[in-house]
């Protein structure tokens, strides 16, 4: 297995420079994550600073045979359900509200705001492996790679996905008006 860094050491130089690049590069899983698994903008902000210095500390390990993504999503998800537990118990113990924050439509148009809104419900109401299945999902992995990510088998993904497909549009008949 080749890593990125031997002996597990903290990167290099051109390791950091490496590791910058990817993360750029699929910063769209960082923000995919950080959205599926955190209410507020606040929440997102310091998900995604620990999922950032999680891969970090564990790039030496990365096995660059492997697709990035993949590792990556691993990574994010396995953090994202950690914060998401201890955002949990932090308010069962201080009585903190839970308030989701409104977030604007990426298109300006305010078109698919309703329906966008559903689907973050949707998803906020799944346990944490449907979650990481439909957020994976949706970013249109095929269901293999889905299937490594969360160390399922791929029938399993398959299965699940038809369930979660067939419970989302029985919510949004039973929220059409």
């Amino acid at each position: 297995m080749r890593s990125v860094a031997a002996g597990g050491k903290s990167p290099g130089v051109g390791a950091q420079e490496r590791f910058a690049a990817l993360l750029e590069q699929h910063a769209g899983i960082l923000h995919k994550t950080t959205r599926a698994y955190a209410r507020s903008g606040a929440d997102r902000q310091d998900l995604s600073q620990e999922i950032a210095a999680q891969l970090w500390r564990s790039f030496p390990r990365y096995d660059d045979r492997l697709p990035f993504a993949t590792w990556m999503y691993r990574v994010a998800i396995n953090v994202a359900i950690s914060f998401t537990r201890r955002q949990a118990v932090r308010r069962r113990h201080f009585a903190e509200p839970e308030r989701p924050e409104e977030m604007p439509d990426p298109s300006g148009s305010g078109a698919g705001d309703r329906e966008l809104k559903l689907l973050e419900r949707f998803l906020a109401g799944l346990g944490e492996l449907d979650r990481a299945l439909m957020l994976l999902y949706l970013d249109g992995r095929p269901h293999q790679a889905i299937a490594e990510v969360l160390g399922i088998s791929e029938s399993n993904v398959g299965t699940r996905v038809g369930r979660l497909k067939e419970r989302l549009r029985r919510e949004l008949d039973a929220n059409a008006v």
